[in-house]
């Protein structure tokens, strides 16, 4: 099954997650297939905390990706932040 999850990278104690699209038997931070947009919930100042491609995010679910529980949080905080 291919799911929408978060893939955590950044240092120790400032977390930076990429939104990718990957099967689910990889691993959390494994391959993927896309990346769909990224979560910075250190950002401060001028820095953007966040950004999805909300076009890719609709296809991939449109074909049968499954979304995680804070991705979709995440989804419906970027379509009210455009809209």
């Amino acid at each position: 099954m291919v799911v929408i999850r978060l893939s955590r990278g950044g240092a120790k104690k400032r977390p930076f997650y990429n939104i990718v699209v990957s099967d689910s038997r990889e691993r959390r931070d494994g391959r993927f297939i896309e990346r769909v947009g990224f979560y910075n919930p250190m950002a401060s100042g001028g820095e953007e905390p966040l950004r999805v491609a909300i076009d890719r995010v609709g296809y991939w679910s449109g074909v049968g990706a499954k979304l995680s529980p804070t991705v979709a949080r995440l989804v419906e905080q970027a379509k009210t932040a455009t809209a």
